[in-house]
């Protein structure tokens, strides 16, 4: 093997587990081209969980997808650098492509009950999962999904492993879907708002069961949500994303305690979070996000701030360095530090 191969492979093996550099994603097909994802740079540790939050259309989801190449490739244009396990994802042939989905990096989706096929039994989808990407029979395939059950805790696992999606409750099949998502051991975990559609008490236990599966399996996990309740609760670090731009990224306790970006600041508000001082009034984001297809010259959220001045609006802020762990993508951290939520311990 060559000095140049050998180094190749110690990046991968040591280097990020994911590497976003100015990614863009865009989608054509209607009137204007969706400009869903603009100069995204992020970097995921091992054994790292990053949360990435935001209201709904804020490019949190098309983020994940992009990791694994699963945008319709006709009406989708992506740009910039993509890299997970040293790999670049948007030069991946097909062929490698479907070895890597699953294998390297796998997703638990929103819904498992339209992302399970209603056709099979859950057991028969990670059997064929496990045997797609090993060479195993059929018996231990089947051994080793009853085993993935039993860890993600779904009650009479041997009973279970032949019942269809629609015969399971919400919290189960979310259940079963962390299993086919494990089922071939993958290094990065993408997880898309995996407890929205479940109560609250369910909700508490999947995002335990997940943070227990992580810390055992020395997985990578990126976890998208709208619930910064539920970030601060699982992630080492979170990242706000809004108009598909990331707008603040530092640990979860630096981004709780002192947020410093106005978008942040009004989803702390925004949340019926268990660390705001007694008396807090809960608050509204005024506005609605504005248009994809029509992007401002400047800082996306200016209409909706506050402290907005002529500056915002006349082009996009600089990223500032905070602290090490700590970025923001505005000019008037000082005068947002003044109306942060007061949070107690």
């Amino acid at each position: 093997m060559s000095a140049t191969s050998t180094t190749a492979a110690e990046t991968a093996a040591t280097g990020p587990m994911v590497r976003l550099r100015d990614l863009s994603v865009t989608f054509s097909g209607g009137r204007k081209p969706v400009h869903a994802v603009s100069g995204v740079s992020l970097e995921v540790q091992r054994s790292e969980v990053v949360a990435l939050i935001g209201e709904s259309g804020s490019g949190k989801s098309v983020t994940l997808r992009t990791l694994l190449r699963l945008h319709p490739e006709r009406r989708t244009r992506m740009g910039g650098l993509v890299e997970v396990a040293g790999r670049d994802v948007l030069a991946m042939p097909q062929r490698e492509l479907a070895d890597f989905r699953g294998k390297v990096a796998s997703m638990i989706f929103q819904e498992p009950l339209l992302a399970l096929d209603p056709v099979y039994s859950v057991g028969a989808q990670i059997v064929e999962s496990i045997r797609r990407h090993e060479s195993v029979g059929q018996a231990e395939a089947q051994q080793r999904a009853l085993a993935l059950f039993e860890r993600v805790r779904i009650p009479s696992p041997e009973r279970r492993l032949q019942a269809y999606p629609h015969e399971m409750s919400g919290g189960m099949r979310q259940r079963a879907m962390i299993a086919l998502a494990l089922a071939c051991k993958p290094q990065l975990l993408l997880a898309d708002e995996p407890t929205t559609a479940l109560d609250a008490t369910v909700q508490i236990q999947i995002l335990l069961l997940l943070r227990e599966l992580q810390r055992d399996l020395g997985l990578s996990v990126i976890f998208v949500t709208h619930d910064i309740g539920a970030a601060v609760e699982v992630a080492d670090r979170i990242a706000v994303m809004y108009a598909g731009r990331i707008v603040e990224e530092g640990t979860a306790r630096e981004l709780i305690r002192s947020p410093r970006h106005p978008y942040t600041i009004a989803l702390l508000k925004s949340r019926a979070h268990g660390a705001l001082a007694r008396g807090t009034r809960l608050e509204t984001i005024g506005g609605a996000p504005p248009d994809l297809s029509a992007l401002p010259p400047g800082c996306s959220f200016a209409e909706r701030c506050a402290l907005a001045s002529d500056a915002c609006r006349a082009a996009q802020p600089p990223v500032i360095e905070l602290a090490p762990n700590h970025r923001v993508r505005c000019i008037h951290t000082e005068a947002a530090a003044a109306i942060a939520p007061v949070l107690v311990a």
